[in-house]
């Protein structure tokens, strides 16, 4: 048999490693054994999220009576692609497995497709005290810090969920709009970069320029989460995301992004539904988030879709789950958090959605399976990593500076 060297590129590394172990988005990870994995092994945590402003006002509000011991149910709202799927029994095989187990009935929906529009969607049912219908929903860390310094959200009980107590990565446990988490848990994290089809681009792209290529004209998709598409470009023009840059830095970025859709270089500025016309051939390339690159390989069987780091870098964030203030079920949705901070569970997640895990542990499990998927930096990225690929996370803005930024980006993008 004649020897091949291992593929340098990390994200290819990662596919041929799901593909050789017969792990994909569309399968679930068999996980077995107790036995730790060596040292050698270790995860290395991603970095903590940017600093943010404005922390939970005391006092905190009144709750909702909690009637989780006799309404044994929870409703999970969350972003597209983000848990792992049985494709043949249309079943997420966690959640299956954490109903049996508890008695809890799950309700998962995916209906996060932007931080902005589903905040907005909800938000005035939330400070009117209307029951949105959800126990658990998932923000982006800067709406988190939103979502949290408006009193939208109930307290947890850390000392009631031990996974999470045990488990949760250091580097993730004091965050300036949650210390101590009081109010959030970690669900994924994730890149945003370049993503794009090799065949039909005919060449690398390897930085911003690239998207705007003649030949790509109409067929580049942007995401609609400014942070992610306008923190690329600012990093593009050697702004520095984490520093002290200012609104005429952002208001470039901006316009530079005005000027690829007036030109007719941008097609559409999405959400998670990107991944359609992405899917559907209508866009070729544009900048995405890295998990959702593992999918589209996986749902589509095309290994032509490649990611990677702009040159001049990429940015970094974090999901969190919290628990809605007019839910009635806080105590059973602590126990779904709790049970996807178990590491061989979180394990079985990750192999899945390739996205940055937040669980001690379950790079341990995932290698007794996968040494290869376990190794990859877009689940368990080092600090070496990062730093070589100039990966940020976007500087925390005031409260005066999400609303002003937030106006000018929806004119932007013509919401």
């Amino acid at each position: 048999m004649q020897h091949r060297e291992p593929p340098t590129d990390p994200f290819v590394r990662q596919l041929v490693s799901m593909m050789n172990s017969g792990h994909s988005r569309r399968s679930a990870l068999k996980l077995g054994g107790a036995a730790a994995l060596a040292a050698a092994l270790s995860a290395c945590a991603p970095p903590a999220p940017p600093l943010a402003t404005g922390s939970a006002a005391a006092p905190a509000p009144v709750l909702p009576v909690d009637v989780s011991a006799t309404e044994k149910t929870v409703n999970f709202a969350n972003w597209t692609a983000y848990l792992d799927y049985d494709e043949d029994t249309k079943k997420y095989p966690t959640l299956e497995a954490f109903m049996k187990k508890t008695g809890i009935k799950v309700a998962y929906t995916e209906d996060v497709d932007d931080n902005d529009t589903y905040f907005n969607k909800i938000a005035p049912q939330l400070r009117a005290k209307q029951d949105i219908k959800r126990d658990i929903f998932t923000f982006t860390d800067w709406m988190a810090n939103r979502v949290i310094r408006e009193q939208l959200a109930q307290p947890l009980e850390i000392f009631d969920m031990p996974n999470v107590a045990s488990n949760l990565l250091p580097s993730l446990r004091q965050v300036s709009f949650d210390p101590g988490r009081k109010y959030s848990v970690p669900w994924q994290g994730g890149f945003a970069g370049i993503g794009y089809h090799k065949k039909k681009v005919g060449r690398e792209l390897k930085t911003m320029d690239d998207l705007w290529a003649d030949d790509l004209k109409g067929k580049i998709t942007v995401l609609s989460e400014f942070r992610d598409t306008a923190g690329l470009l600012m990093q593009a023009k050697g702004i520095d995301l984490a520093g002290n840059w200012g609104k005429a830095d952002l208001e470039t970025a901006f316009a530079e992004v005005s000027k690829r859709i007036a030109d007719g270089n941008i097609r559409r500025v999405k959400g998670n539904a990107y991944l359609e016309d992405l899917k559907s051939g209508n866009a070729t390339a544009g900048v995405v988030w890295s998990g959702d690159l593992f999918v589209l390989r996986a749902e589509t069987g095309d290994d032509d879709w490649e990611f990677v780091i702009p040159e001049s870098g990429g940015t970094i964030w974090n999901d969190n789950m919290l628990v809605p203030i007019t839910s009635t079920h806080r105590k059973n949705a602590m126990q779904v958090m709790d049970y996807y901070y178990d590491p061989a569970v979180a394990a079985q997640v990750a192999a899945w959605v390739n996205y940055v895990c937040p669980v001690k542990g379950a790079q341990e499990e995932l290698a007794k399976t996968d040494e290869e998927l376990a190794a990859s930096p877009f689940i368990f990225p080092t600090d070496a990593y990062l730093t070589e690929k100039k990966i940020q996370g976007f500087r925390a803005l005031s409260a005066e500076e999400e609303a002003e930024y937030g106006a000018l980006w929806a004119k932007v993008i013509g919401n």
